[in-house]
């Protein structure tokens, strides 16, 4: 082989004009009101993997095979849909343009959270590649099981409906990455169609977030823009929404805080509990630092180029994208373009090839897969590294590289995305063991490796 979250809240107030009006019916009354609020200093919350044992969809029984093909199905299916959601954003008419995700095909990084007054509890996507935060609402017209109560705006005290003629929706309707209308009862909008023809629909309002804290307390945030879904046909196991992380006038960051950093440790570790997401201007904004593009509410990453080891692999950084590499925290696996994958798969095929058997996994086609153990078989393997505008350096080793997909059989965990040039997508696998913080106010994205253990709450 080779040679080898106590939460610390030290805020600022600022006002704001909201518009308030009923929720209980058509008749809508308008007025207005100043509300103060608070801007967390640092909100610290327990993020939860999809495998985690504190996760709804764990199975004790589900095998390292299972849990690969579901990694592999999920990455290539959250590609489709990203993609066809930039190709769509080129059509303002197009409504699959939005950032909400297909649930089922996003689902890596939890969060528990509360809406309304008295609290209802919720479990929602925490999702970079969104921006809308919604739930499910009564009254239902169509909505999916969850594993909480469905929210019930017309039981909660804080709860205020968005009209649609309001500056708020106006505002919405011209800026926001999502599409938004007037519906039925005069309030403002919206709908969203994905391009498995899933949809969810209902209105925007504002409303009180209590979010659960890292050390099982709670902290709350009035007046929060979200989606209230009144129609949603999704199959979406125990969740209740999506927390939307992406760049955009409705998004949390907007709303709270143009700072954000979430760590992220070994994700085939079901008992690994120190995953953190932190919302605020005491996020943890350090290590390597590369500028950051939007694109339709994605977060981009112009790439220079790609080594392993000491060698530098010759590779057309122009073509390596057009715009960049989009880091997603709803993406398994890392998908390259033709131009960036192939340079990277011929190396690693000759690094390892006289040395294990190459296998073809029908299930899993595109992949470069081994029979061994990559513990064992892959010591000394030499760190693989992308190069990023700035200076910044992302250092990937075996355990980012590459994942167990059978009792003796590993894959690389990237895969082409298909024909050359069209987009490129950093999963969650490539960003274990990394603290990933993103200042949107500089717009620069930083790269800290760390175990996630040793972040002080």
């Amino acid at each position: 082989m080779f040679m080898h979250f106590f939460v610390i809240i030290n805020s600022f107030l600022y006002s704001s004009i909201i518009v308030v009006c009923s929720s209980n019916d058509a008749t809508t009354t308008t007025t207005t009101r100043t509300i103060a609020i608070t801007k967390p200093r640092r909100l610290v919350i327990k993020l939860i993997h999809r495998d985690s044992i504190h996760s709804p969809y764990y199975n004790p029984g589900a095998t390292t095979l299972d849990r690969a093909r579901w990694a592999t199905e999920s990455s290539l299916a959250r590609f489709a849909y990203l993609k066809a959601r930039i190709e769509s954003g080129l059509n303002t008419t197009n409504d699959v343009r939005g950032v909400v995700i297909p649930i089922d095909t996003g689902v890596e990084l939890l969060l528990n959270f509360s809406i309304g007054e008295p609290p209802v509890p919720q479990l929602a996507i925490m999702d970079t590649g969104s921006t809308l935060t919604w739930v499910q609402c009564l009254p239902c017209t169509k909505c999916f099981n969850q594993l909480h109560p469905i929210f019930d705006p017309s039981k909660s005290s804080t709860y205020v409906d968005i009209p649609c003629n309001s500056a708020t929706c106006n505002h919405l309707k011209f800026h926001s990455q999502i599409q938004f209308r007037c519906d039925s009862f005069s309030r403002c909008g919206y709908r969203q169609q994905y391009v498995d023809n899933s949809t969810t629909a209902g209105n925007v309002a504002f409303e009180k977030l209590t979010f659960m804290t890292s050390d099982e307390g709670t902290t709350s945030f009035p007046s929060i823009l979200f989606g209230c879904g009144h129609s949603n046909k999704i199959l979406a196991g125990e969740l209740s929404g999506v927390m939307g992380l992406g760049y955009d006038d409705i998004s949390l960051p907007s709303r709270l805080s143009s700072k954000f950093s979430y760590c992220i440790g070994n994700i085939d570790d079901p008992y690994y509990n120190h995953n953190r997401l932190i919302i605020g201007d005491g996020a943890y904004i350090e290590g390597y630092s590369t500028p950051i593009a939007v694109r339709y509410g994605l977060y981009h990453l112009s790439v220079e180029g790609i080594s392993v080891g000491e060698k530098r692999l010759d590779i057309n950084v122009d073509l390596f994208g057009k715009d960049g590499v989009v880091i997603d925290s709803g993406t398994t696996d890392t998908l390259l373009t033709r131009i960036g994958f192939e340079p990277l798969k011929a190396e690693v095929q000759s690094l390892i090839g006289g040395l294990l058997t190459e296998e073809v996994d029908s299930k899993n086609p595109g992949y470069l897969c081994y029979r061994g153990v990559v513990d064992e078989d892959l010591k000394g393997f030499p760190v693989v590294t992308f190069h990023f505008a700035g200076g910044a350096d992302l250092m990937l080793d075996i355990d980012n590289m590459f994942r167990k997909t059978d009792t003796n059989m590993f894959c690389m965990a990237m895969v082409e995305s298909g024909l050359p040039n069209q987009m490129s997508i950093l999963g969650i696998v490539a960003q274990q063991n990394y603290n990933i913080g993103y200042d949107l106010n500089n717009m620069k994205l930083y790269f800290q490796r760390i175990d996630c253990e040793l972040l002080v709450d």
